[in-house]
């Protein structure tokens, strides 16, 4: 083993590798500081150094055997040593650096720093699916890369629902989302991942390249959870996204009027109130190291997104409510921004800490991030041509509930009203710490 390694180390010496001729400047800098310093201590070696160069040292006015030359030549040789060693050592790691990472050039100190820094942040769980899960994930990012994504996978419409059924695995669509928004790949890497086939091809319409590649990893991987980390590893992601179970699950609903609806696209097109929410089979497990990293949290956050379709099956699974109650971690609900048609019409604030209570045998959550800032009349008025209208923050009746507010701006106002993860990241960090 060690002369493997051993001769590996001498193929920094292969002509084409670009490194020797910097590496050579560190012995000849070393050489430099302890002349220096030989200098500066008057040692002894000085006689041996005056009695070969005197005659050269002299053509310069230069005399070793005198201190007011001694000092600042040996100064000089120290300056110098280190300068060539500085040279030499940075041009080693751009060389190298060019060939491994070549975006990294001029900033591999900032690159450095970063994901060092990003390594000793919070370890956070995130819980939930859908665009809104995601858009979170994209502010959190930038504090921590210990972030663990628990993404439901109940989800059978589109891109998802066809290869659920077509190949027999889980749907990808909202685990993808997740990966894109952690990703530390370049910008053409995930765009490509969220790039949609559209009309020309009967069989790709309608598909993602994400969902795509996913599909495929889990046929050379035989393994849907492998093809998760595989992928993961090619976007380069700052942290872990996991499925909420590995099992084939349908989710059920049973309304206020006692009809029962089957399937995640026909619940949210089937107007009514929710009543609760199952899934079918009704025992599935999580992931062992889905359970491991809601212990080990020191925070754990609760969507946003839909509430009956994408953080509420995440805790229908067994074991992830009970998992949640025993951390020691700070737990949080994100409220939505906007009340969805068919899922929670009329709802405000309380309702959807409500619907959330409702479906968890345990406390799952301590505080409750609501927004306050409404948007523009002209978004409202946008939005309620679709059926959706501002989530009023009755933080009142939170509070008579048991929970904790945290009020404030958490919106960005573009030409949707959504979440900013900026905000949104800030505050949780905030609540961590």
């Amino acid at each position: 083993m060690r002369v493997k390694l051993f001769m590996s180390s001498l193929k920094w010496l292969y002509p084409g590798m670009r490194v020797k001729r910097w590496l050579l400047l560190v012995p000849v800098g070393v050489t430099a500081v302890l002349a220096g310093v030989v200098l500066l201590l008057n040692m002894h070696i000085v006689d041996l150094l005056g009695a070969i160069g005197t005659e050269s040292f002299i053509r310069f006015g230069l005399r070793l055997d005198q201190p007011s030359s001694q000092i600042p030549f040996g100064i000089g040789l120290v300056l110098l040593g280190l300068i060539i060693i500085f040279v030499g050592l940075r041009q080693v790691v751009r060389s190298i650096t060019s060939v491994i990472n070549p975006e990294a050039q001029g900033k591999l100190a900032d690159v450095v720093f970063q994901r060092r820094y990003l390594a000793q942040g919070h370890r956070i769980v995130v819980i939930g699916g859908g665009t809104g899960l995601s858009t979170m994930l994209r502010g959190l990012k930038q504090y921590s890369s210990n972030i663990t994504a628990i993404v439901t996978v109940t989800d059978d419409g589109g891109s998802s629902g066809r290869l659920q059924r077509e190949m027999g695995m889980l749907p990808p669509g909202d685990i993808r989302n997740c990966l894109v928004a952690l990703a530390d790949a370049e910008p053409t890497m995930t765009k490509l991942f969220q790039y949609r086939f559209s009309e020309g091809n009967d069989y790709l319409d309608g598909h993602s390249f994400g969902n795509l590649l996913i599909a495929a990893m889990t046929k050379i991987t035989g393994d849907f959870e492998q093809a998760i980390k595989e992928t993961s590893n090619i976007l380069a992601i700052r942290g872990l996204v996991l499925p909420s179970t590995l099992e084939r699950v349908r989710l059920q609903a049973e309304f206020e009027d006692g009809s029962f609806v089957e399937g995640e696209t026909n619940i949210t097109k089937t107007p009514g109130a929710i009543k609760y929410m199952m899934l079918y089979p009704s025992k599935v497990m999580p992931l062992e190291e889905t359970l491991h990293s809601i212990e080990l949290a020191d925070c754990i956050v609760m969507g946003p997104g839909s509430v009956y379709t994408s953080v509420v099956p995440n805790l229908l699974v067994s074991g992830i409510s009970e998992a949640i109650e025993k951390s020691n971690a700070i737990k949080v609900y994100v409220c939505n921004v906007m009340t969805q048609p068919g899922e929670t019409d009329g709802f405000c604030a309380s309702d959807h800490v409500r619907a959330l209570a409702r479906h968890s045998e345990s406390r799952v959550f301590q505080y409750v991030l609501v927004n306050q800032e409404r948007p523009t009349r002209e978004l409202l008025e946008k939005y309620a041509l679709q059926g959706q209208y501002f989530v009023e923050p009755d933080v009142a009746d939170i509070k008579e509930m048991g929970y904790r507010p945290i009020v404030g701006d958490y919106i960005s106002q573009t030409d949707v009203v959504r979440h900013d993860p900026n905000k949104l990241a800030e505050a949780i960090i905030k609540l961590a710490y």
